[in-house]
Protein backbone atom coordinates (compact mmCIF):
# COMPACT_ATOMS: atom_id res chain seq x y z
CA UNK A 1 0.00 0.00 0.00
CA UNK A 2 3.32 2.44 0.98
CA UNK A 3 4.39 1.55 -2.60
CA UNK A 4 0.58 2.56 -4.33
CA UNK A 5 -0.12 5.67 -2.24
CA UNK A 6 3.26 7.18 -3.43
CA UNK A 7 2.70 6.74 -7.26
CA UNK A 8 -0.64 8.38 -6.66
CA UNK A 9 0.60 11.22 -4.93
CA UNK A 10 3.25 11.43 -8.19
CA UNK A 11 0.63 11.16 -10.61
CA UNK A 12 -1.44 13.64 -8.88
CA UNK A 13 1.87 16.10 -8.88
CA UNK A 14 1.90 15.38 -12.63
CA UNK A 15 -1.56 16.09 -13.27
CA UNK A 16 -1.08 19.64 -11.21
CA UNK A 17 1.73 20.94 -13.54
CA UNK A 18 -0.31 20.16 -16.43
CA UNK A 19 -2.04 23.11 -18.00
CA UNK A 20 -5.37 22.49 -20.29
CA UNK A 21 -6.32 24.62 -22.77
CA UNK A 22 -9.52 24.55 -24.60
CA UNK A 23 -9.64 24.05 -27.97
CA UNK A 24 -11.14 27.82 -28.48
CA UNK A 25 -8.16 29.34 -26.58
CA UNK A 26 -5.84 27.62 -28.89
CA UNK A 27 -8.05 29.06 -31.95
CA UNK A 28 -8.33 32.30 -30.78
CA UNK A 29 -4.43 32.48 -30.17
CA UNK A 30 -4.01 31.04 -33.61
CA UNK A 31 -6.24 33.74 -35.02
CA UNK A 32 -4.47 36.22 -33.14
CA UNK A 33 -0.99 35.39 -34.90
CA UNK A 34 -2.87 35.31 -38.03
CA UNK A 35 -4.16 38.78 -37.62
CA UNK A 36 -0.17 39.92 -36.06
CA UNK A 37 1.01 38.00 -39.91
CA UNK A 38 -1.84 39.95 -41.64
CA UNK A 39 -0.12 43.50 -40.20
CA UNK A 40 3.65 41.94 -41.08
CA UNK A 41 1.94 41.73 -44.67
CA UNK A 42 0.68 45.02 -44.79
CA UNK A 43 3.62 46.39 -44.26
CA UNK A 44 6.39 48.49 -47.04
CA UNK A 45 9.34 46.59 -47.95
CA UNK A 46 11.25 49.58 -46.08
CA UNK A 47 9.02 49.13 -43.13
CA UNK A 48 9.75 45.22 -43.10
CA UNK A 49 13.60 46.00 -42.96
CA UNK A 50 13.68 46.99 -39.49
CA UNK A 51 11.26 43.97 -37.97
CA UNK A 52 13.55 41.12 -37.01
CA UNK A 53 12.36 38.37 -39.59
CA UNK A 54 13.93 35.09 -39.67
CA UNK A 55 14.24 33.98 -43.40
CA UNK A 56 11.50 31.80 -43.42
CA UNK A 57 9.03 33.87 -42.28
CA UNK A 58 10.42 37.05 -44.35
CA UNK A 59 9.97 35.10 -47.41
CA UNK A 60 6.82 33.79 -46.42
CA UNK A 61 5.74 37.13 -46.51
CA UNK A 62 7.23 38.53 -49.43
CA UNK A 63 5.07 35.73 -51.26
CA UNK A 64 1.78 37.23 -49.56
CA UNK A 65 2.33 40.12 -50.36
CA UNK A 66 2.71 39.11 -53.92
CA UNK A 67 -0.84 37.11 -53.98
CA UNK A 68 -4.31 37.33 -54.14
CA UNK A 69 -7.39 36.03 -52.90
CA UNK A 70 -7.29 32.32 -51.73
CA UNK A 71 -3.40 32.39 -52.03
CA UNK A 72 -3.31 35.80 -49.44
CA UNK A 73 -6.13 33.20 -47.25
CA UNK A 74 -3.48 30.07 -47.32
CA UNK A 75 -0.54 32.11 -47.15
CA UNK A 76 -1.63 34.03 -44.29
CA UNK A 77 -2.62 30.73 -42.45
CA UNK A 78 0.79 29.84 -43.05
CA UNK A 79 2.37 32.65 -41.63
CA UNK A 80 0.11 32.33 -38.74
CA UNK A 81 2.10 28.66 -38.55
CA UNK A 82 5.39 29.91 -38.61
CA UNK A 83 4.75 32.80 -35.88
CA UNK A 84 3.80 29.75 -33.47
CA UNK A 85 7.04 28.57 -33.42
CA UNK A 86 8.80 31.85 -33.44
CA UNK A 87 9.18 34.44 -30.29
CA UNK A 88 7.06 37.54 -31.08
CA UNK A 89 7.80 39.58 -28.57
CA UNK A 90 10.52 40.80 -30.94
CA UNK A 91 8.72 41.40 -33.69
CA UNK A 92 5.70 42.90 -31.82
CA UNK A 93 8.11 45.85 -29.79
CA UNK A 94 9.74 46.45 -33.81
CA UNK A 95 6.08 46.87 -35.34
CA UNK A 96 4.97 48.94 -32.33
CA UNK A 97 7.89 51.25 -32.67
CA UNK A 98 6.68 51.44 -36.49
CA UNK A 99 2.96 52.21 -35.18
CA UNK A 100 3.84 55.14 -32.52
CA UNK A 101 6.07 56.81 -35.11
CA UNK A 102 3.50 57.03 -37.98
CA UNK A 103 0.89 58.26 -34.27
CA UNK A 104 3.55 60.73 -33.48
CA UNK A 105 4.10 62.10 -37.11
CA UNK A 106 0.28 62.68 -36.99
CA UNK A 107 0.36 64.68 -33.66
CA UNK A 108 3.03 66.50 -34.90
CA UNK A 109 0.78 67.34 -38.34
CA UNK A 110 -2.12 68.68 -36.03
CA UNK A 111 0.33 70.53 -34.15
CA UNK A 112 1.27 72.46 -37.19
CA UNK A 113 -2.22 72.88 -38.56
CA UNK A 114 -3.07 74.38 -35.38
CA UNK A 115 -0.19 76.71 -35.34
CA UNK A 116 -0.53 77.60 -39.31
CA UNK A 117 -3.88 78.47 -38.11
CA UNK A 118 -3.20 80.34 -34.88
CA UNK A 119 -0.39 82.54 -37.02
CA UNK A 120 -2.61 83.75 -39.84
CA UNK A 121 -5.01 84.93 -37.12
CA UNK A 122 -4.63 88.93 -36.75
CA UNK A 123 -3.19 89.13 -33.42
CA UNK A 124 -0.31 86.75 -33.44
CA UNK A 125 2.88 88.13 -32.17
CA UNK A 126 3.08 85.83 -29.43
CA UNK A 127 2.86 83.03 -32.14
CA UNK A 128 6.00 84.61 -33.72
CA UNK A 129 7.65 85.00 -30.36
CA UNK A 130 7.24 81.84 -29.46
CA UNK A 131 8.10 80.42 -33.29
CA UNK A 132 11.50 82.41 -32.62
CA UNK A 133 12.59 80.94 -29.30
CA UNK A 134 11.41 77.42 -30.12
CA UNK A 135 13.49 77.53 -33.99
CA UNK A 136 16.37 79.83 -34.35
CA UNK A 137 16.69 79.12 -37.59
CA UNK A 138 13.63 80.74 -38.78
CA UNK A 139 13.75 83.12 -41.13
CA UNK A 140 10.59 85.90 -39.92
CA UNK A 141 10.40 87.76 -42.78
CA UNK A 142 10.11 85.08 -44.76
CA UNK A 143 7.19 83.54 -42.55
CA UNK A 144 5.85 87.36 -42.65
CA UNK A 145 5.12 87.47 -46.34
CA UNK A 146 3.64 83.59 -46.51
CA UNK A 147 1.66 84.85 -43.77
CA UNK A 148 0.74 88.46 -45.75
CA UNK A 149 0.60 86.66 -49.00
CA UNK A 150 -2.13 83.50 -47.16
CA UNK A 151 -4.02 86.09 -45.42
CA UNK A 152 -4.78 87.85 -48.56
CA UNK A 153 -5.26 84.88 -50.96
CA UNK A 154 -8.03 84.19 -47.88
CA UNK A 155 -9.47 87.29 -48.59
CA UNK A 156 -9.64 87.17 -51.97
CA UNK A 157 -11.31 83.12 -51.91
CA UNK A 158 -8.04 82.02 -54.07
CA UNK A 159 -7.22 78.76 -53.81
CA UNK A 160 -4.89 78.22 -50.74
CA UNK A 161 -1.33 77.88 -51.85
CA UNK A 162 0.67 80.27 -49.18
CA UNK A 163 -1.68 78.57 -46.77
CA UNK A 164 0.10 74.88 -47.80
CA UNK A 165 3.63 76.95 -47.77
CA UNK A 166 3.41 77.94 -44.44
CA UNK A 167 2.84 74.07 -43.22
CA UNK A 168 5.73 73.11 -45.58
CA UNK A 169 7.80 75.30 -44.36
CA UNK A 170 6.83 74.58 -40.20
CA UNK A 171 7.58 70.93 -41.09
CA UNK A 172 10.97 71.57 -42.51
CA UNK A 173 11.88 73.22 -39.53
CA UNK A 174 10.45 70.84 -37.27
CA UNK A 175 12.31 68.13 -39.55
CA UNK A 176 15.34 70.24 -39.42
CA UNK A 177 15.74 69.70 -35.58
Amino acid sequence: MDFLDEHLSELDEEQEEIIWVSKSEIKRDAEALKKFGAKLVALTAANLERIPLDEKLADAIALAQRSQRGALRRQLQYIGKLLRNTDIEPLQEALDKLENKHNQQQAMFHRLEQLRDQLLENDNNSVLSQLIAQYPALDIQHLRNLIRAAQKERATQKPPKFYREIFQYLKSLETAD
